[in-house]
Formats: structure tokens, sequence, C-alpha cells
């Protein structure tokens, strides 16, 4: 099971529609003041766990188990019942164990400690307590019902455009290899991708893990998503193509023209004399024999753009940079170029918010410009205090309501 996607728990219990999100964000959103602010706490959220997960020294792969976890245990239980700095803990203290790089349960606190309550973030309730921790971690397993095998883009990408022999992180491919039919065509040969654009395309997957995108899409699509991305954005990758195409149009028919191209590189491949130049890859022929919907990729491809233009509006300072996300490369740019025609309708003007405008927020008005963690951590604040009025008062009349996973660790600990 665990080198089969299609039979594998991730895809018959934890591949969701976005009904399904929608409702799990049900109680949220009565206790919120802008129902956008749930779309920036996911990039809220992700990033602490990749913080988090740096800290302990995590591998990449370990980081995007540890944040898939964190968006299933929340498909189930609503941000205004829970403490969500305890339930990121867990999620990476299981991840680890899940990914066969465990971390102990001391350091896990004590980095979470250390990284929640910051002058910045402020979250003094996250406990010193181990065993709270520990008995978190029960719930977490419970909710996500044992399922801890999780599949990432990264293994297809990997298997589409790797070298052989190379990845670009040690054991992100995962153990074992699909012997089953392959997903993405014939599987012969690889899309041949320059290091700088390969490096973009695993930025890419890293950053749809600020999005709901990978409970709603199979991996595999995220990743030729990524790949799809990559050819256009990347300058030197998007040149060869334009020149690729040109070529191409120039010729006979275009069906005729890719067969021909893949019988050259079959007999390149097989040819071992030195003064034989080496016929180009046909990048487009490569992309149309993928087994898979491309409308449904550029649909995928369009609600990434869609996050960077919201991503863009997101700050963790006002002189933050994001050198390890392909953001910091190209959305800005693609940013303008989305609004600009409306393929992104978060983006209502064309204009970059200065990091400089205020981020405060009164009840009844709008998202601001610039977002920020201290003005989730408001927004958060202010859901709870709300959640939590309603509860008591409730309690003095209907009661009844399901008990959250923060008041069963409450009476755990009170009954000792």
């Amino acid at each position: 099971m665990a080198t089969d996607f299609w039979a594998s728990s991730h895809y018959n219990r934890w591949m969701v529609d976005r009904a399904t999100l929608k409702q799990a964000r049900a109680e949220d959103s009565q206790y919120v003041d802008d129902e956008e602010y749930l779309n920036f706490l996911p990039i809220f959220f992700a990033n602490l766990i990749a913080k988090l997960g740096k800290k302990l020294q995590m591998r990449q792969r370990v980081i995007a188990t540890a944040t898939i976890f964190f968006k299933r245990f929340y498909v189930k239980n609503s941000y205004c019942d829970t403490d969500p700095f305890i339930v990121i803990a867990a999620c990476c203290y299981v991840a680890a164990k899940a990914e066969e790089a465990p971390v102990h349960i001391k350091n896990v606190v004590s980095e979470a400690r250390m990284l929640f309550n910051n002058e910045e973030l402020g979250a003094k309730s996250f406990s010193p307590d181990h065993s709270k921790l520990a008995e978190m971690e029960f719930y977490l397993v419970d909710d996500l019902e044992c399922d801890l095998t999780v599949f990432h883009p990264y293994r297809t990408l990997m298997a589409l455009c790797g070298k052989d022999g190379s990845a670009a992180e040690a054991g992100e491919l995962g153990a074992g290899v699909d012997d089953g039919p392959r997903y993405w065509g014939t599987g012969e040969g690889k899309l041949e991708l320059q290091e700088g654009a390969l490096q973009m395309a695993w930025f890419i997957i890293n950053d749809t893990y600020r999005s709901d995108l990978p409970l709603l899409y199979p991996p595999h699509l995220i990743a030729i998503a990524a790949i799809y991305l990559t050819l256009v954005l990347h300058s030197s990758t998007r040149a060869l193509l334009h020149a690729q195409t040109n070529t191409q149009s120039a010729g006979s028919a275009s069906s005729a023209h890719a067969s021909a191209q893949q019988g050259s590189a079959r007999r390149s491949s097989r040819s071992s004399s030195a003064h034989a130049k080496k016929a180009p890859q046909d990048i487009v022929g490569f992309m149309a024999g993928l087994n898979v919907s491309m409308p449904l990729v550029a649909t995928l491809a369009q609600e990434i753009i869609a996050l960077y233009v919201r991503w863009e509006r997101y700050r963790e300072d006002a002189h933050a940079t994001q050198q390890d996300s392909a953001r910091g490369a190209f959305a800005h740019t693609y940013a303008k170029r989305a609004a600009s025609v409306g393929s992104a309708g978060t983006a209502s003007t064309g204009a970059t918010p200065s990091a400089d405008e205020p981020s405060a927020q009164g009840p009844g008005e709008r998202v601001p410009l610039v977002v920020t963690p201290a003005l989730m951590m408001q927004v958060l604040a202010n859901m709870r205090e709300r959640c939590q009025r309603d509860r008591e008062m409730a309690a003095h009349g209907q009661g009844g309501r399901t008990v959250a996973v923060n008041k069963v660790l409450e009476r755990a600990q009170a009954a000792g």
C-alpha cells in the first residue's frame, strides 16, 4: 500500500471536495469578522510548521507530512474550538515518527515554546508540560484514523524530471518503487529540465502546502501543474520552449514532427558516436503524452497563481524575504499579469500593497491589504473569545455541544 497511491488511505479517505472544506470552516466563519481571513490562516499555519520543522532539523518531506496532518485534523475540527499551536507541535512530532526521522518530545516542546511564545506571536498558552503534547498525540492520531501514510508531489516530480541516480533531497523519493501501472503515460524517458527550473518546480510544490490544494488534488497532478508553471515562468526554459514551438510550426504536422523527434531521441540515446549531436527534446510532446487531463492541470495552475496573489498580501515582517519560495522569483510579476486579465479574482487591483500600510482591523472592517502574523493571532484570539462566550451562554440554555479537543485535554489533566 505504501507504493500504490490509488489503493492508499490518502486517496480513498483523505481526498475531499470543496463542500467538505466549506463545512469544516462553517463554525469558524461565524466568529470571524471577514471570511477572507480564513484564506490566510493556511499560509500562517504552514509557515509556523515550516519554522518549527527547520528548528528541529526536519527534512522537507517531514515538514510536508506534518502540514498534511494539520490540514486533515482541521477537516474534522474548528480553529475556534482548539489550540492550533499544540496541534502544530503534535503534527511535527507524529510526522517525524511516520517518516522514520523521530525527534525527542523534549526537543519539540522546547523549540515550540521558543517559537510560539516570542514577542511577535505571544502564544503564552503553550505549556512546557511534555505530557500535554504526548496526550495530544493520541487525539491527533485518533482524528487521523491512524492513516499516517502520505503521498507527496516530490516523488512524481523526480520521477518525471529527476536525473538518474540523483534527487533534490536525499530520501525524498520515499521507500520502494511503484511497480504498478504508471499514471503519467508510457514512462519512457524523462523531461530534461535545467537545475534552476527543477528547483523552481520544487519550490512551487513547497508553496502549495500554504493552501488547501493538497486536500483537493492528487499529488501527481500538483507535480505536473508545478512543471507546467515552470515551463511558463522559468525564463531560459520558456525561451527554449518558444524556439521549439516556432520550429515545429514551420515544419509539417505537429503529430508527425513529435513522432520524429521521439524516434530521433531514442536513436540518439542508443548511439555512442561522439560526433552525433543530440536532438532537442520535444517538451510539448512530452507534456501532451502525459496520461492526465491538461485542462484540469491548467485549472490547478490558475489556483496556484491565485495563491501567490493572496500570498503577496501576507508579510512576515516589513523587510521579510522569501528566499526559499518560488513566490519571491515570479509571483509579483505574475500577480500583476493575472490581475490584468482577471485570472485571479482575489486581486481587485493590480497594485502591490505597501508594507507600511496599517494592518489593524476593527469590528466589521474589511481585511487590510497587508496581513501579518500579529493580525492572524488577533483574529484567532477574537474567534476563540467569541466562541467561548457562545459556549457559556449555551451551557445555561440548550447545552450538549460537542466537547472540543482542548476541553478534553483540560479535563484529562484535571483528573490527574
